[in-house]
């Protein structure tokens, strides 16, 4: 039987989409018609697959000036920011251009005798499992480089962003990849987890919560199926005595606020040297209230609602267990805080790690800042964490930061930036962020497997 998916708006609190969930027998039928369509599509030469997914790139973006509308509506983003083509377009393109070298075989050896060579061939179906906070980006990551190398991808949007899927289909279908090569679905739970546990896909690309990527686990548990995990964090930035405290204070703050603090990489907590601390506080708090908190669809507003009020309650939440416990608030509530999905932007200082908001992962526009007096101060909080996917760190001294980014449990050491992701690295996390790694080369090691060729030659 089939569900109703509903998309509420964070502008108002309306319903702005529908969809009907697939039936457990349609849903088995997609992933069938994948199957089935794979070897054609692997049989293609890789250059007509790579313009084909960048042709379906560039449908995608003759679709923007509709696309960021939608995306205010859907979950809240300014439409002053201009949504996420640039961002989806530059993952997708570095990861075509590098693609015939990291697909290439790896030649082990010939002679007289043998022929040695490792092939990377894809893994077959890919199931790719979006987020609703930067849906196009996060999505692109895997989609593109899986179709590229010859696999076919089942794409499950976040009910929250429900009409992401579909434009991306409808954009891939338009520009001549075939249907069953690249088909969006809509799925329950259930269905989710069977298809997962029956085998339907051959990997798994999941990026959301830590609850959800525990749940694709066990539900791939004994399949032998990879999964691919990407889980959040509660990502740390450094600012050392010798920082550029201008540049430190307006990344780190954009960092912390930006998209509502709705980003997996987005900066949570932040600790300073404490010669600089004054002077970097003061430059925060200044910045922050500088904010204009309202509807996205307005072109003055720089902070949009949350996705969803439930979203919002939890920051809240955990703003109010720490102010309990002595954290001070720096931030007056904006007139526009309604107490649902419109959320005051906040900061906090005399904040300690036996807070939740400098713990627990807040996905919201708030952040703690701690004064530290040495490095190992500042490694010893920053590792204080369940959860390792960036850290940034300040300082004019490459060495220094590289010494000090070796010590810390994290996927990505950023010096004097934050909240970016790179396409050339590899995107990747540890501890409770998960394990796998999107982008880069390893990206396409991750999203094939290696198929070795042991050939004796026939002499005499």
């Amino acid at each position: 039987m089939s569900q109703t998916l509903t998309c509420i708006s964070p502008i108002d609190g309306s319903t702005f989409a529908t969809r009907e969930t697939l039936s457990r027998d349609d849903a088995f039928a997609a992933a069938s018609r994948a199957r089935d369509a794979q070897a054609a599509w692997a049989a293609r030469p890789l250059a007509e697959r790579i313009d084909l997914v960048m042709a379906g790139v560039a449908k995608v973006g003759e679709m923007n000036d509709e696309i960021v509308p939608e995306l205010a509506h859907m979950m809240g983003r300014p439409v002053r920011y201009g949504g996420e083509f640039g961002g989806f377009n530059e993952r997708a393109s570095y990861m075509a251009e590098i693609a015939k070298d990291s697909l290439a075989d790896i030649e082990v050896g010939e002679d007289a005798t043998f022929k040695r060579y490792i092939k990377r061939v894809p893994h077959g179906v890919v199931f790719v499992v979006a987020p609703w906070n930067y849906p196009y980006m996060t999505a692109i990551n895997t989609v593109a480089p899986a179709l590229i190398a010859g696999n076919t991808v089942v794409l499950k949007h976040a009910t929250q962003t429900l009409l992401v899927g579909e434009r991306m289909a409808a954009a891939f279908h338009a520009a001549g990849v075939p249907e069953d090569v690249f088909q969006n679905v809509f799925l329950d739970h259930d269905t989710t987890s069977e298809l997962i546990a029956r085998r339907a896909f051959n990997f798994v690309n999941f990026t959301g919560s830590v609850g959800g990527g525990q749940a694709m686990e066990r539900a791939a548990a004994g399949t032998f199926t990879g999964v691919g995990t990407e889980l959040g964090g509660k990502d740390p930035g450094y600012v050392m005595e010798d920082a550029d405290v201008d540049a430190a204070v307006e990344t780190l703050i954009d960092g912390a606020m930006f998209n509502s603090g709705q980003c997996c990489c987005g900066i949570e907590r932040i600790y300073v040297h404490e010669s600089v601390y004054d002077a970097f506080l003061a430059k925060a708090v200044e910045i922050v209230k500088g904010y204009k908190l309202g509807n996205p669809l307005d072109a003055e507003t720089t902070i949009g609602p949350m996705a969803n009020a439930r979203f919002a309650k939890e920051v809240r939440d955990q703003i109010a267990e720490a102010l309990e416990m002595g954290a001070v608030a720096h931030i007056d509530t904006f007139a526009e805080d309604d107490g649902g999905a419109y959320l005051t932007p906040q900061i906090l200082t005399n904040v300690s790690h036996e807070m939740r908001v400098m713990r627990d992962e807040s996905f919201g526009p708030v952040v703690g800042i701690m004064k530290v007096s040495s490095d190992a101060e500042a490694i010893a909080l920053m590792n204080d964490s369940d959860f390792g996917l960036t850290a940034s760190l300040w300082t004019k001294d490459v060495e220094r930061a590289q010494a000090v980014g070796d010590q810390i449990e994290t996927g990505t050491v950023f010096m004097n930036r934050a909240d970016y992701l790179d396409p050339g690295l590899c995107w990747t996390g540890c501890k409770n962020t998960g394990r796998g790694g999107g982008l880069s080369v390893i990206g396409y090691q991750n999203l094939t497997r290696p198929k070795s060729y042991h050939l004796k030659k026939v002499t005499g």
